[in-house]
């Protein structure tokens, strides 16, 4: 999954787009979520193909449509112009994409967090304060760039002691094979892959920092606020699908695998690395914990100091973002991200 916000073009699009375009809040019957490729957000995928999502839409006289998008930059943008009512994305480009563009944005599922899916491999070094003084290829303006800040912090160094160089994902292979190259920040697969090859050594993971890099469907606020069923819809689907990975159901994990383009040993060996929130209880649990807004402190000082919080942001705070209890992180008068665990509560509670 090309878990960023790589290009600058791409994301001043997005920062630009007037709030007209925006999904606008009415009663409606049918509805549009995207998502894209990645180990925790293949159950999309597999919701639609199995008939699971109609089921469940069907309960609430409903129509819902899943579409995977190749492009996950674009899927963001799709769903921050209003063309779609949700979308997959990761807790960071919410809060820069949507969010920072004004779209006002709730967490419906937070499905699982990176949980040494993403890290940092060093050629012929061992350590991560070694990274001292190298060229580091990565995806800039992406996760990957914020583990990087978040481990330099383990070591007391900055980016100020390195230099990044901004490199597709689809040439992170090719350039890691590079004599030039001797360190790639990078995501499985593609961090397995590397991690594979002689005198790289992984220094550092996202196991590191977990509950962190946070992967979500992102639904737009007003429309689930008009329109409940949605998102009950969508999270009652959801669910019973999470009972079937937990439960091992390898008929579903094999199509999962399938269509992400590998085979059933290589889906398990991501999920083994991703945090899965199986049950809606644990969810729950991890979107009313006491760590998830200082998670958001860190993501928003980040994106603030690389400059994408959104246009003319003055500080870290100005986007605001609520939590559970109430609480709000940055501008309580422009509250744009809120997670909202009420939809996955009712799950727990089997009143879906």
């Amino acid at each position: 999954m090309l878990k960023s916000i790589a290009k600058a073009s791409l994301l001043a699009a997005a920062l630009s787009m007037p709030l007209s375009f925006s999904a606008q809040a009415e009663v409606k019957t049918d509805f549009k979520v995207c998502w894209s490729i990645y180990v925790g957000w293949m159950p999309w995928g597999y919701l639609q193909d199995s008939g699971i999502m109609k089921k469940w839409a069907d309960k609430y006289g409903i129509d819902v449509e899943i579409v995977q998008i190749n492009d996950y930059v674009e899927s963001i943008n799709q769903y921050t112009a209003g063309e779609y009512d949700g979308c997959s994305m990761t807790n960071m480009d919410a809060l820069s994409i949507p969010a920072g563009g004004g779209v006002d944005t709730t967490a419906l599922i937070v499905g699982d967090y990176s949980n040494g899916n993403d890290g940092i491999i060093l050629k012929d070094k061992t350590e991560l304060a070694e990274i001292k003084g190298q060229t580091v290829n990565l995806v800039e303006l992406s996760v990957s760039h914020y583990l990087l800040a978040r481990a330099l912090d383990t070591v007391g160094l900055t980016e100020r002691d390195l230099t990044v160089v901004n490199t597709s994902d689809a040439d992170m292979i090719a350039a890691y094979a590079t004599p030039d190259v001797t360190s790639v920040v990078t995501w499985n697969p593609l961090l397995s892959e590397i991690e594979a090859q002689p005198k790289a050594t992984k220094v550092f993971d996202s196991a590191g920092i977990p509950g962190e890099i946070i992967d979500i469907m992102m639904v737009n606020t007003e429309t689930l606020a008009d329109n409940p069923a949605f998102g009950k819809a969508l999270t009652g689907a959801w669910y019973e699908v999470m009972d079937l990975m937990a439960e091992g159901d390898e008929a579903a994990l094999t199509a999962m695998a399938e269509a992400s383009g590998t085979d059933l040993a290589g889906y398990k060996a991501q999920l083994a690395t991703t945090k899965m929130f199986y049950t809606p209880a644990e969810a729950v649990e991890f979107s009313k914990s006491a760590e998830l807004p200082k998670t958001m402190k860190f993501v928003a000082e980040f994106l603030f100091d690389k400059g994408i919080l959104g246009e003319g942001a003055p500080s870290p705070e100005f986007v605001g973002v609520s939590f559970a209890d109430g609480s709000v992180y940055g501008d309580s008068n422009n509250v744009k991200l809120r997670f909202d665990p009420s939809f996955m509560e009712m799950a727990a509670s089997g009143s879906l």
